[in-house]
């Protein structure tokens, strides 16, 4: 295995513009023709003008939205805190149809994301807080059908041949009928001596004949699509998997929370290619431009990578980051003196950490430029 160090090369690109919402931006951008959608923790859904950032219109929802939407046909499609799947006019933002599910939960204060809706032939496929996982008709509103998991699904599903394929908190992954939401099979997670659950929480990533998913019981795991059976799983000693891993020319990239590490690793087999160490955790999915992978950490920074040697290229920092950022770490890789992550100060310390920009949505690149939001509720866009 190949543990990579930092070098000196490092490249910020300028601002194409900004925006600035009213809270926390932990959603996924959507970018549909010349319009970029995106929600945050002010409960407002938000449609800008993908080239000047000027806003198009806006949506009050009932609640945080922490999720990427979905486009169908004429709607834009979204999840929020409260429990409800909303589907607007793309146009014009006017409420088209909404869904209310049993409501909505959080597990814990690293449980930042809903489950994004999924929509495949009309149908849109979704987990919910309340433990279900939902097909809804996506021109109606109306349920199709609901299965009921035994804990919270924060994980988006994937919609593959006949099967959607979804991770619960309960320690489950599920492959259920995507016509009549009934089981195919379900994976039992191993757990672990602390997070004996092994709860799933985000999306799965499918590579060939195999369904490919990260655990907070530390590993990481392949499963034959058809039949639920295991190919390889790979334990990451003392840290999470929550990013959903991304692939490409047969490598999985993925960060991992508490190790704060960034892997390439082989889809096929789990041999890993090279590692990069980092100061803080990756939940965010990584993404590819030309020979780069890039990826967002909580840090506060977005780092692109050479893929095949794990080289950094590049490296935006939010302004928050650069202020703040002597207080948290004294390097690349290490907190500075007298910064305990999981201490008895936690949640302050967690704070301090997100007041940095902590990049906690994917971005998304869209010719040649790269939008994505902070937790300071900045939304940027960047020309590569």
């Amino acid at each position: 295995m190949l543990m990579l160090c930092y070098g000196s090369v490092l490249s910020q690109t300028n601002y194409k513009w900004t925006f600035k919402a009213q809270s926390g931006i932990y959603s996924s951008p959507l970018i549909d023709n010349n319009t970029v959608f995106f929600g945050s923790n002010d409960s407002v859904f938000y449609a800008l003008n993908k080239e000047t950032g000027k806003q198009t219109w806006s949506y009050k929802a009932k609640g945080a939205i922490k999720s990427k939407a979905a486009i169908f046909n004429s709607l834009v499609v979204f999840n929020d805190s409260k429990g409800y799947i909303t589907a607007l006019n793309k146009s014009d933002g006017k409420l088209v149809w909404c869904y209310e599910t049993n409501g909505e939960q959080q597990l814990d204060m690293w449980d930042y994301y809903l489950s994004s809706p999924v929509v495949k032939e009309g149908i849109v496929y979704i987990g919910s807080g309340d433990h279900h996982i939902y097909a809804i008709n996506a021109n109606t509103g109306q349920l199709v059908w609901k299965y009921k998991t035994g804990g919270i699904v924060h994980a988006t599903p994937v919609v593959h041949s006949d099967r959607v394929l979804v991770g619960s908190f309960d320690g489950y992954f599920y492959a259920l009928s995507k016509d009549t939401g009934d089981e195919l099979w379900k994976f039992k997670t191993v757990g672990d001596a602390y997070f004996p659950i092994g709860e799933v929480q985000k999306a799965a990533a499918i590579h060939g004949n195999k369904v490919i998913f990260g655990s907070r019981d530390y590993n990481i795991y392949a499963l034959d699509i058809e039949k639920g059976t295991g190919y390889w799983n790979m334990k990451e000693r003392g840290s999470w998997i929550i990013a959903t891993p991304f692939v490409q020319d047969d490598c999985l990239y993925f960060g991992t929370s508490d190790t704060h590490r960034f892997y390439c690793m082989h889809a096929g087999d789990s041999q890993i290619k090279w590692t990069l160490p980092l100061n803080m955790r990756v939940y965010a999915t990584a993404l590819a431009y030309q020979d780069r992978i890039y990826f967002a950490c909580f840090n506060g920074k977005l780092y692109g990578v050479n893929k095949n040697t794990g080289e950094i290229e590049y490296e935006f920092q939010t302004e928050a980051s650069k202020a703040q950022y002597e207080g948290l770490f004294k390097s690349e890789t290490e907190f500075a003196e007298g910064v305990e992550l999981y201490g008895d100060d936690m949640q302050e310390v967690e704070n301090k950490i997100l007041n940095l920009g902590a990049i906690i949505g994917t971005p998304c690149i869209d010719e040649n430029k790269l939008y994505f939001g902070d937790a300071n509720g900045n939304f940027y866009v960047l020309s590569l």
